[in-house]
């Protein structure tokens, strides 16, 4: 492992609430891969914006995994990117094998969660919520901007009067802040 690359390994001796030992490097972990992986998944998708989302998805699952064993954490997000991706181009292969289909020859399943996965995803949304609302006002509007309205990051900035990077350091810093009260609220 080279010195220079970001790794949980260390961050973890400091800190004694866990909360602010994962938060940190997952920050300094952002900072370092963010652009790189957006990069990576913009070539393979041909998409910018479904690459953006797809490496966001891709933070808050790291974010929310046992990432303190991971050795290596750089290696670890392009596997979970290209992962995304995959998984990305299923999906639209399968929407146009659907789309070319006959509706009537379909068969629909029940998409009913149980009431259990109901109750924790009302309580992960709620403190979601919360989360957002506890963002700085640029930061929170830049963010429900992005992934409430699903406006691109382009007419973010336009609409904001602000530069592309700072609608990218708005995004990034709620994404590591609303991550951070997601883990505090499992």
């Amino acid at each position: 492992m080279t010195p220079s690359a970001p790794t949980l390994a260390g961050a973890v001796c400091f800190g004694s609430v866990m909360s602010d030992v994962v938060v940190a490097p997952i920050s300094a972990l952002i900072d370092a891969y963010y652009g790189e992986l957006r990069s990576y998944a913009s070539r393979k998708l041909r998409n910018p914006v479904a690459a953006e989302d797809i490496v966001q998805e891709a933070w808050l699952r790291f974010a929310s995994s046992d990432n303190e064993n991971i050795a290596n954490p750089r290696a670890y997000l392009y596997r979970l990117v290209g992962n995304l991706v995959i998984d990305q181009q299923r999906r639209e292969q399968t929407r146009g094998r659907a789309a070319a289909q006959p509706a009537e020859h379909l068969d629909v399943a029940d998409e009913t969660a149980d009431l259990e996965r109901q109750i924790v995803a009302r309580q992960r949304l709620t403190l979601l919520a919360k989360a957002v609302s506890e963002l700085p006002p640029r930061c929170r509007d830049c963010f429900i901007l992005r992934r409430f309205d699903d406006v691109e990051p382009d007419e973010i900035a336009i609409r904001m009067g602000i530069s592309r990077n700072m609608v990218e350091k708005h995004l990034r810093q709620a994404l590591v802040h609303c991550t951070r009260r997601l883990r505090e609220g499992d």
